[in-house]
């Protein structure tokens, strides 16, 4: 299945940016300001939650957590990290000013997504996923350091390397379409992760944390659907 989730997706780069690049091109010089502080506000409150990580077996309330939320923290860090190198490469590849803005609003709110997620696990005496590496040298034409995702691929959304060095080697208005279209099945697979946490976790500060994610990546998906030219 993930052969063929590949190739799918290897398809839709190379039509996307056929199709799309001249609707990237046409767009202005500012950030588009409808998603600007679609993750500001709710992540504070979920942060300082973290601060309230219980010990297992002594739970009570909202304090309690059972191992979907562990599971939600340990598949988002990595998921959250990834996202976190692919926004990281629009700074001197992409040719839109939209592009970049939304970039730096995913690494703005992620980032410290990871740190409140981290607490959590350590709070719970739980294992916190460990950095991606790579034997990738400077100038190579290998994935980025810390772009070896093979023993995540298959979590929803989530690029393999191959994926990963093509953005890498890419800019202009080609990267702009690849970045669009690979974080918009990433946000796809955070969103369904986020949605499996709504329905099946214990612990609040981290139901609060999915609902936060299903609401701003939501709104960014919109946002990157349209840069595309989709409906």
């Amino acid at each position: 299945m993930n052969s063929i989730r590949t190739r799918t997706r290897r398809t839709a780069l190379v039509a996307a940016t056929a199709t799309a690049a001249f609707l990237l091109a046409a767009c202005g010089g500012g950030g588009d300001d409808s998603g600007g502080s679609a993750h500001e506000g709710p992540h504070g409150s979920a942060s300082a939650s973290a601060d309230a990580g219980s010990t297992p077996g002594n739970e009570t309330g909202e304090k309690a957590h059972n191992a979907q939320d562990v599971a939600f923290a340990q598949g988002m860090i990595p998921h959250h990290r990834q996202a976190l190198e692919m926004a990281r490469l629009a700074a001197d590849r992409s040719a839109s000013a939209e592009v970049e803005d939304l970039a730096a609003r995913i690494e703005k709110a992620q980032d410290p997504e990871i740190t409140t997620m981290t607490g959590w696990l350590t709070a719970w005496g739980e294992d916190v996923p460990e950095p991606a590496a790579s034997n990738a040298s400077p100038g190579a034409t290998e994935p980025m350091p810390g772009m070896d995702h093979s023993g995540h691929s298959a979590m929803p959304g989530m690029m393999d390397g191959r994926d990963m060095a093509e953005l890498e080697k890419s800019s202009g208005r080609a990267f702009d379409t690849m970045f669009l279209t690979m974080m918009v099945e990433h946000h796809e697979g955070a969103v369904e992760m986020a949605g499996t946490e709504q329905a099946e976790g214990r612990y609040a500060p981290a139901r609060a944390l999915a609902d936060d994610i299903v609401t701003a990546q939501n709104a960014e998906l919109t946002e990157m659907n349209k840069l595309l030219g989709k409906k």
